[in-house]
């Protein structure tokens, strides 16, 4: 049996599920972000312990199609931008079309009518989040950066990370590390 799960986009939340699911002793095969598939049918007493124990850890159960589309929706997106080592040969709106074998007008007009923003928006939003951790960890150069999330220039990547943060990268970058020195000078 195959539950979904909404706001499930991390590491730790795949382990706050699997912690619900071992407190009722619900035998998985698989813990996938926004999925899991169980060995058996889920009774509904232990589906309502599971929900509560869920909405504790700020996840919640999903049951109707609109959301569950939403979510797997986020899902793909999020694991393409945060999680995958190479970025699809083929446009977003195309790759996520196929994944969930919906046509993407379809997909997109609904993902605006539910969250409110478009699938394009939620796509830059996650890629923006994505500079700043690769800003933070100064591994890489912006010129990198810009290469890896597949933006067409630094000027561009420049652009997009101040309309959404207010601030240019490099800005952001110093403000980081002032922060992190301010905080270890007062230790």
């Amino acid at each position: 049996m195959k539950i979904h799960i909404k706001y499930m986009v991390s590491l730790r939340c795949k382990m706050a599920v699997k912690e619900e699911l071992d407190k009722l002793k619900l035998k998985h095969t698989s813990i996938e972000l926004g999925e899991v598939n169980l060995k058996k049918d889920i009774t509904g007493d232990d589906r309502e312990f599971l929900r509560k124990g869920l909405i504790k850890k700020g996840l919640e159960l999903i049951d109707d199609k609109k959301s569950l589309l939403i979510e797997k929706t986020k899902t793909i997106i999020i694991e393409l931008i945060h999680y995958s080592e190479e970025n699809p040969k083929i446009n977003y709106s195309d790759y996520i079309s196929e994944k969930l074998d919906y046509n993407y007008n379809h997909l997109s007009s609904l993902f605006s009518e539910v969250t409110g923003t478009t699938i394009v928006n939620y796509i830059i939003i996650n890629k923006i989040e994505r500079v700043k951790e690769l800003l933070l960890y100064d591994e890489l150069t912006l010129t990198e950066i810009s290469l890896l999330m597949e933006y067409s220039s630094v000027a561009h990547l420049s652009h997009q990370f101040k309309k959404i943060t207010g601030l240019t990268p490099t800005y952001f970058k110093k403000i980081k590390q002032y922060k992190k020195r301010i905080m270890l000078e007062e230790l």
